[in-house]
């Protein structure tokens, strides 16, 4: 909802003195949304580490790659643009085994089923959306849609490639090995700080 409210200012007003645009991403590692906190909290309390489905595929962005994100949209969108930073992913699986091989501990890994509502994949551009957009290397810009209110010409005609194209999701990007996980999280300060003091205990 917010990104159709600002996309729809963004048509309205005069860009040369505001430019209003946005941008997308998954869950940050470590964050308040993040797993990684819980599965460590688990693992320091010698619990089972609790996955809902191991095959279910997260995005891995840091914090710092996150403000890179809004950095890069703040020097390169144009008005009612939003903007998404291409970011590898892994499975929930083997990102709890590379917190389990980097904390060096044999918690059992637990298995509790899929929770109502939670996706096995996260989708940070839809098939219309990837079709648009701009592949501007590490990053993507979606510009706005800018089509009038006349939608009976857009039923009359499909578009062919759109029955070819994909979306931009966690379970067709990169995809990385548990040791490339443990590369990202061990550059987290998060996860170097509980590991210092595992180590200091």
């Amino acid at each position: 909802m917010m990104e159709k409210v600002f996309v729809a200012k963004a048509r309205t007003i005069d860009a040369t003195q505001t430019l209003i645009c946005g941008t997308r991403y998954g869950n940050v590692m470590a964050s308040r949304g993040s797993v990684i906190p819980l599965f460590i909290e688990q693992i320091k309390n010698g619990e089972p580490l609790t996955v809902t489905d191991p095959n279910m595929t997260r995005f891995l962005m840091s914090l710092e790659e996150a403000v890179e994100l809004v950095i890069f949209a703040f020097n390169n969108a144009v008005a009612g643009d939003i903007m998404v930073q291409k970011s590898p992913a892994s499975t929930v699986g083997d990102l709890a085994i590379a917190l389990k091989e980097l904390f060096e501990v044999d918690n059992e890994i637990k298995v509790i089923g899929t929770r109502h509502g939670e996706k096995s994949f996260e989708t940070l551009l839809t098939r219309e959306e990837h079709i648009v957009a701009e592949d501007m290397g590490g990053f993507y810009r979606v510009p706005a849609d800018t089509r009038d209110l006349n939608y009976d010409k857009y039923f009359r005609e499909g578009n062919q490639q759109l029955t070819k194209e994909t979306e931009y999701n966690s379970n067709n990007t990169e995809r990385l090995s548990i040791e490339q996980i443990k590369e990202r999280l061990l550059a987290l300060d998060y996860v170097k700080h509980e590991l210092n003091k595992r180590v200091k205990a």
